[in-house]
This record gives C-alpha cells, structure tokens and sequence, in this order.
C-alpha cells in the first residue's frame, strides 16, 4: 500500500504566501474550512484529487507538495538524536516523524543547535589534545561548509532562477555545441567583457585575476575541462552577479564565513548551468542513457561536473531523473555531496562500508555497478569510479576521488549502467551510517547502534561479537 500523503506545513506556507485565510484557500479548493484545517494540522492527508486542486490553485507542481523534504528532515533529525539520550530515552521513530511533519521550522533551528553542540564538543576536544601536547589546537571549524550544505540540500540542490538565468546567458554565447568551448568562453572574456586570458603557473593553481590588469590567470597545468569551468565561474560572477547576491541575500545564512562559502557555491552552480545548459544538457542525457563518459566528451566537461550537473535536473515541468552525488577521498572523508533523491549520506562518522564507493578506491577507471537498498526498503542503482586529478609535476602528489551517483530502481532502466544487472535479485543491504543503522544482523557493523541496548553472550561469539536487543518503537 502507498504511502499516504501528508502535505500540512507545505499547503499552510503556500497559502499564507498569498496571504489568503483559511475561508479563502478552502473556497479556491471547493474543500470546507474543517478539512483544509485538518490538512494543515496533518490530521488528514490528501487525496489525489486535493493533491491537483492544490497543484492548480497554488500554481505549483506536485514537488512543492512532495514528501522527500520530509524524508531528507527526518533522516537528518534520527542523526542527530541518536546520540543524545541513552538507550532508554531514545526517541522514537514516530515521534521524530511528527515533528518533521508538523514543525520542520522547529526541527531546522533543533538541527542548527545540534551542529552548535557538535562544534562546541569538537572544540574542547581539540582544546583538551592542545594541553595534552602543550600546542595550540587548530581554530578552523567545518560549520559554514555544513550550513551551506544544508542551504543546497533543503533546495533538492536546484535553484530555479539562477538555473534560467545561466542557460539565457549560454544561448547568447552559442554554448553547447560542436565549437571548442574553451575557446567560446575565452572569445566571450576578451571580447564582452574586455579581460585577457593567460596561462601560467605551477602547482595547484586553477583561476586567479588581476583587476587592475584584468588579467584572467588559468592554470597551464590543469585539463581543458577545468580551465573552461574556471573561465565559466569567472563569467557568471560578473554577468550574473546581482542575481548571486540576492540568493545569497535569501539564503538565511548566519555569518561571513557561511555566506562567503555559499557565495562560491552558488557561482559554481552556475558555472556548471553555464557550461551544461539544462534543456539540452537533459535532452542529451536522455538520449545517451546517462553516460557519463560520453555526455562529458558531448559537452567538453569533466565525469565530475557532469555527473554533478544530473543531480540537479530538477527544473518544474522538465524533470530529469533523480539523482543523488557524492565525492569521496581515499580516507572516505566526503567532500561533495548532492541529492534530488531520498538517498541520506552520513553527516557524523563514516558511510556504510557496503555501499560501492569503498570498493572503487581498489578498481580504478572501472565503473563499478550496485543495486542496494535502505534500511527504509527503498532500492538504488548505485553507480561508483574512482578518478585522478594530476598534479601535473612529478614532485607533486596526484588527488585521488571516487565519484559515487545513482537512482532509485524504478528509474534504472534509463541509466546504460543497468544494462547486465539482475534488478531483481538480492541488494547489498547498506544503511547511512552504523551508528544510526537499524539493520541487526549486519556482518560489517563498526559499532552498535547508538539508540539501543546490546548484550554479549558469554559462551557465543559470532562475527559481530554483541547483539542488538530491540529495535526503536
């Protein structure tokens, strides 16, 4: 049986956008007061037939109304709490649920406070290893790159206006076809905005300007790929600027350091839509079955940025297939993460050791194909490879990634990597992390689940050496 459909924050805030009361909206809807109160209160949920009456008064599509937020909140809250109560007093399934539902305003501020505390506790940590070893402890914190995390994944990592505004500017410049598109972007440089390209430097060095010379310096060292992403940043942060600034405006973002962060993320955003503009990137994607080895020779673009550009194919009217993407160092440390899908990446501690991404590190340049499913039953076309950016200079070390993306596995069928997989035979059986994990008979566990109770047998010892003795209510 499907889900049922709750919608009460998202039908309260679209309604109390427009400024309209209860009386109004229910009129518009032809539901009474009482129900469309229900509705909002998450008493009710929604039939199919409100669910259009909504899509048609409110003028949205059914994304607006849909529960992945919710999903996402949820996952992010059952993290959070894990840790904080002991066994006993763990909350529950169904209560996180509730609050994800009817207060996700609540449940954000909780979800700030939480990265506080665990700001707070990383910090006395480093204090308490400082006077360990008489040095200083270190003062950088990765909370703005967490805030801005968060900003990209509650927008299902797409930004409509910015999206139209970068694809406008690529149909001016003649982006997207058959013509070097690293000489489109330098000609667009000189010519429209009147500043010079060179190509120098050593070591890690991939974009610097020079205003008063206006001077575009690209790194001689680094591939076509990249130096054409770094004139496309440098153009949208020119032409697009104003645009940039009142996203970030809007964003809600606390302090400098998070704003400045999302300034650069919103830049790259756009840059990546500047170079893979969305109608023809998506159509593209459709017709190569989402090969990312042939859409990133198409469109003269890295694996990296074109499989991050698929998962943001969420244009209203024009989605693509949901992807999540994911980037990873060689220590698992995630360093990039995005998802349009209800896929949920550990935020404390290590990914799920079962899940792909580990076993690209030892096959590289090898694609790497698995179908696994959540604890929450939901299966995944999980695709994995390990890259190499090179330094360029045998002094130098090479950076090493794997980049993990994948599908839900009703969507598999339009991916080419589902071709010679059995869909239907048995997953690998992954979770987020073990310390939320609700699977119990998990021969790969790190650690037991930090909600619920263990014992070890005295005269028994098995692969795992404790068992999990309940699951959460």
């Amino acid at each position: 049986m499907a889900d049922k459909l709750f919608v009460g924050p998202k039908a309260r805030r679209l309604r109390q956008e427009r400024g309209w009361t209860l009386e109004t909206a229910s009129g518009l809807l032809g539901l009474s007061i009482s129900y469309l109160s229900q509705i909002e209160a998450n008493q009710r949920p929604v039939s199919a037939r409100v669910l259009l009456a909504m899509m048609k008064t409110f003028e949205v599509d059914a994304g607006a109304l849909d529960a992945d937020d919710d999903q996402r909140l949820i996952a992010d809250l059952r993290e959070a709490t894990a840790g904080l109560n002991d066994p006993s007093g763990a909350l529950s399934f169904p209560e996180i649920k509730h609050v994800a539902s009817t207060a996700p305003a609540f449940a954000h501020r909780f979800l700030e406070l939480h990265r506080a505390y665990a700001r707070l506790e990383d910090r006395l940590r480093q204090a308490d290893a400082a006077v360990a070893v008489d040095e200083t402890a270190a003062a950088s914190s990765l909370l703005p790159y967490e805030e801005v995390r968060d900003f990209f994944h509650y927008k299902n990592n797409y930004l409509h206006e910015l999206d139209l505004a970068a694809e406008a500017l690529s149909e001016r410049m003649g982006l997207g076809g058959d013509a070097p598109l690293e000489a489109l972007l330098e000609s667009h440089l000189r010519g429209a905005m009147g500043q010079s390209v060179v190509r120098d430097g050593a070591g890690d060095l991939m974009r610097r300007y020079d205003p008063e010379s206006r001077t575009l310096t690209l790194g001689a060292t680094q591939p076509m790929a990249t130096r054409a992403f770094q004139m496309a940043f440098h153009i949208v942060s020119a032409e697009l600027g104003d645009l940039i600034e009142a996203e970030l405006a809007a964003s809600g973002l606390h302090g400098d350091a998070a704003r400045d962060v999302c300034r650069v993320g919103l830049r790259n955003y756009a840059a990546g839509a500047l170079v893979l503009p969305y109608r023809q990137f998506a159509a593209a994607a459709r017709e190569l079955r989402h090969d990312v080895e042939r859409l990133a020779r198409r469109f003269q673009s890295s694996l990296e940025q074109v499989c991050h550009r698929l998962s943001t194919l969420q244009r209203p009217g024009a989605r693509g297939v949901p992807f999540y993407f994911v980037r990873l160092d060689h220590a698992g440390n995630i360093t990039k993460r995005h998802s349009a899908t209800r896929f949920q990446f550990a935020r404390f501690g290590g990914a799920c050791p079962l899940w792909n991404v580990h076993d690209a590190i030892g096959h590289p340049d090898r694609f790497l194909v698995q179908v696994a499913e959540m604890p929450d039953g939901v299966r995944y076309l999980c695709v994995a490879r390990s890259v190499v950016k090179r330094s360029g200079s045998f002094l130098e070390p090479d950076r090493r990634y794997v980049l993990g993306f994948g599908c839900e596995l009703q969507y598999a069928d339009a991916l080419v990597y589902s071709e010679g997989v059995d869909l239907k035979g048995r997953p690998a059986r992954i979770g987020i992390s073990c310390r939320i994990c609700e699977r119990t008979d998990c021969p790969q566990r790190a650690f037991p689940p930090v909600d619920r109770p263990i014992w070890v047998p005295a005269e028994e010892r098995s692969v795992v050496p404790y068992r999990i003795t309940e699951a959460p209510a």
